[in-house]
């Protein structure tokens, strides 16, 4: 562990292919891993893929199921603050070498928000329908990478799914635990890649 700055823990060392890694925690939502991101940035980090967790909007997907994101609906503030219009890109070679990496993973649309559970619960129709699933950081570390011209992709687990009504499951501790540490895999997978 080399950092615990603001109570978000940062280990690097040595990945199993002899490169540096970096693993740091952002924290939620976009303001917290702008900061995280671009101070990273300002010590050398040359890319980075973010892995967290998703609010499932589609009912293809499952608790521990892994989504990558192609790009994000911008519905969050920091993104917005940062310059983005309607959607962000992640970039496509590190999104290329997810897919590749983990294949039965679904890829596509995300939406970025501010208000994770009022969010999920509102039936109101926008232009985020077409989202596989919600989250809150992504656009915000796309706008940051893309400002920086540092490629930034993104790898979620299903943590949380909703029925037509708003009612919330969530995913259980030890799936959740076994998911995070698939995630970590494809994500050193996609990086050395």
């Amino acid at each position: 562990m080399f950092n615990h700055h603001r109570g978000l823990w940062g280990y690097t060392g040595t990945a199993r292919d002899g490169r540096s890694l970096t693993i740091q925690a952002t924290g939620i939502g976009g303001p917290s891993s702008a900061i995280v991101l671009s101070e990273l940035i300002e010590l050398g980090v040359r890319r980075a893929i973010r892995v967290g967790t998703c609010g499932a909007l589609v009912r293809s997907l499952a608790l521990g199921d892994l989504v990558i994101a192609r790009e994000s609906i911008c519905h969050d503030g920091t993104s917005r603050a940062l310059g983005a219009g309607e959607r962000l890109a992640a970039n496509a070679e590190l999104t290329e070498a997810l897919v590749r990496t983990a294949p039965a993973a679904q890829a596509g649309t995300i939406v970025s928000v501010d208000l994770f559970y009022e969010t999920a619960n509102s039936r109101r129709r926008t232009a985020a329908d077409e989202a596989l699933a919600m989250e809150m950081e992504a656009a915000a570390l796309f706008a940051v990478g893309a400002a920086a011209d540092v490629p930034v992709a993104c790898l979620l687990v299903v943590s949380d799914t909703f029925d037509v009504s708003g009612a919330r499951t969530r995913i259980d501790d030890s799936s959740l635990a076994a998911a995070s540490e698939r995630m970590g895999e494809v994500a050193v997978a996609a990086l050395a890649g």
